[in-house]
């Protein structure tokens, strides 16, 4: 444990642990959570999650995302490297994390098990890192959990992890049991398998579902996710756009009923306009990062 409280895998090397802690301390500002906006649907989701009815035009235009970013309290930001290439030049203060696989939601699991295979390496994110001296303190990749391609996407993720701490960068999984062995895919001991596997996986954080079943209460029931993860710490997927009240209500229940260490949010602040998405953003972070009440998170986005 470093003298922050932090504590520092032992697969970071010596030479690179300040820069792994001082990474963590930015994107969690020495909170210990994670605020992080999502950007990575542009593939994952296609165009359906940014035009059409009920989001505003502003999310029409990629740069919505790196304006929220910029604008907005926000830990990190995540999402692919190409956007951030073609972006991060007009939005240098912008905190990254590089989501390294992604897939289109297209071919649907009735047809085939889910494999998001791996699009770039993590030396080419530290190349990258080095040469366009923008801010990328963390990487990201996806897992499937029971897709019967699993063991390759264990297998990737378990290399960018290890790669990750070698740069001293923060890692982040995204693990989501589907495939069709999967008969319900947030079944809270499901859920708590996939945050026990993330980290037998070493990863930072991860980033997993709410947990749903029948006569229990959310809340209650993820518990027992954060308790399999250990110093894996958990962070829960937004989810499609609800209102403001319930969705501050739901996160405030997701830390400080259940025990989670962050949020990652995406569409419940992207398909806003700039202004709401902003202020929107603003609760989230006054919630996750500054321990706010839901009442006063409202004040601020409703402000």
């Amino acid at each position: 444990m470093s003298k922050t409280g932090i504590i520092v895998p032992m697969d970071v090397p010596k030479e690179a642990r300040e820069l792994y802690l001082k990474n963590y301390q930015t994107i969690t500002h020495d909170s210990g959570r994670l605020m992080l906006f999502a950007g990575d649907q542009k593939v994952e989701h296609l165009n359906k999650d940014f035009y059409g009815e009920g989001i505003h035009t502003d999310d029409n235009d990629p740069e919505h995302l790196f304006r929220i970013a910029n604008q907005a309290n926000i830990g990190v930001f995540a999402t692919q490297l190409g956007l951030i290439g073609r972006y991060g030049m007009d939005y240098a203060e912008v905190p990254y994390l590089v989501k390294l696989n992604s897939k289109t939601n297209l071919v649907k699991t009735a047809q085939e098990d889910p494999f998001s295979n791996q699009w770039i390496d993590v030396d080419q994110v530290a190349e990258f890192r080095d040469n366009s001296e923008l801010k990328i303190l963390g990487v990201g990749y996806t897992v499937y959990l029971g897709s019967k391609y699993e063991s390759e996407m264990l297998r990737q993720a378990a290399q960018v992890v290890y790669e990750a701490h070698q740069y001293g960068l923060v890692s982040v999984l995204w693990i989501y049991p589907r495939g069709q062995a999967v008969t319900a895919e947030k079944d809270p001991h499901l859920i708590a398998g996939a945050t026990g596997t993330a980290a037998c996986l070493g990863t930072d954080f991860v980033k997993v579902n709410y947990p749903v079943a029948d006569g229990q209460e959310s809340k209650e029931i993820f518990k027992e996710a954060i308790l399999a993860a250990g110093r894996t710490k958990v962070v829960c997927a937004g989810g499609s756009s609800t209102d403001p009240k319930s969705f501050l209500q739901r996160l405030h229940d997701q830390i400080f009923v259940s025990g989670a260490a962050g949020n990652a949010t995406g569409r419940n602040l992207h398909q806003k306009s700039l202004v709401e998405a902003i202020k929107m953003c603003n609760a989230i972070y006054a919630i996750t990062v500054e321990n706010k009440t839901v009442d006063e998170a409202m004040a601020i986005y409703e402000g």
